[in-house]
């Protein structure tokens, strides 16, 4: 027993031990430039998967076809979100280029997100991915807004809709509806 106790101390240590000379090594490079290792990309998929799957429990979608909050989420996405994430005929700015991860295009995806799971990640954001957390600025309407903006109407629109619905409803009414 006493053999067993020794061995597992001694493999805590030399654990302990790597990593700390890994950590001092400078090995690991920071660079936005420098892309994950598949085995990285793999333990960071399976732990997003697992961590949104705990915190969407209990998170109830309300109707998302509402032509106004399908319109105030338009007004919201329009205001922040297209920057990095593009919209129908307009690209992502040369900000969202250098991030990595890249942002997803939604608009160009036919692989979206559940609507619990978007409303979840607009409303908290994701630690070292660049996408903010809009729950200390806008509402769980506004941000329910973005979604059904983003899941039911962006996909269908072209880019000359969306020209027209900069047009209608622009940027005039954001400060009211925060």
């Amino acid at each position: 027993m006493k053999k067993v106790f020794l061995t597992i101390i001694l493999t805590l240590v030399v654990l302990i031990f790597s990593i700390l000379v890994f950590m001092w090594s400078g090995t690991l490079d920071p660079s936005q430039m420098a892309r994950h290792k598949p085995i990285t990309m793999w333990m960071i998929s399976t732990t997003m998967r697992h961590s949104f799957e705990k915190r969407m429990i209990g998170i109830l979608a309300p109707p998302l076809t509402d032509t106004t909050m399908l319109s105030q989420g338009f007004m919201h996405y329009n205001e922040m979100c297209v920057v990095c994430h593009g919209a129908p005929g307009i690209e992502p700015s040369e900000l969202a280029k250098g991030l990595y991860p890249e942002p997803p295009r939604f608009y160009k995806s036919d692989d979206m997100p559940h609507p619990e799971e978007s409303f979840w990640i607009i409303k908290n954001g994701i630690r070292m991915t660049s996408m903010p957390a809009f729950g200390s600025t806008h509402t769980d309407a506004n941000i329910w807004a973005i979604t059904a903006f983003m899941l039911n109407k962006m996909n269908s629109m072209s880019p000359a809709e969306y020209q027209v619905w900069i047009k209608k409803y622009g940027d005039s009414e954001m400060e009211s509806t925060r």
